[in-house]
C-alpha cells in the first residue's frame, strides 16, 4: 500500500511492510534512486529508525544500512517505511 504526499521540492511515499519484507523493500527503494531519507515507524507511528542518505554516499553505505535494517526487522513485526525523495 502506498500513500504519496507531494511538496514543491520533495516527495514522500509510505509503505506498510512486515518484518520479513522490510529488507527486500529497502533494497528496492535504494535501487530506484533519488532517496534523501528513509524513516521506519512502528504500528503507533513512532519513529523507530531514521536513515539519512545522500546521492554520493548511497553506494558506500548500502551494506551497513541493510545490516541495521535487518536488526530492526528482527525486532518489529509491522513497520511503515517513509521514503523522502528529491523531486524529479
Amino acid at each position: 500500500m502506498t500513500e504519496e504526499k507531494r511538496d514543491a521540492k520533495t516527495r514522500f511515499e509510505e509503505f506498510r511492510v512486515t518484518g520479513g519484507e522490510i529488507l527486500d523493500k529497502i533494497k528496492e527503494i535504494l535501487h530506484e534512486g533519488n532517496v534523501r531519507r528513509i524513516i521506519l515507524k512502528d504500528d503507533k507511528g513512532k519513529t523507530f529508525m531514521e536513515i539519512p542518505l545522500t546521492v554520493g554516499v548511497v553506494g558506500a553505505l548500502v551494506a551497513p544500512v541493510l545490516a541495521a535494517v535487518g536488526a530492526v526487522a528482527a525486532l518489529a513485526s509491522n513497520l511503515t517505511i517513509v521514503v523522502e525523495r528529491t523531486a524529479d
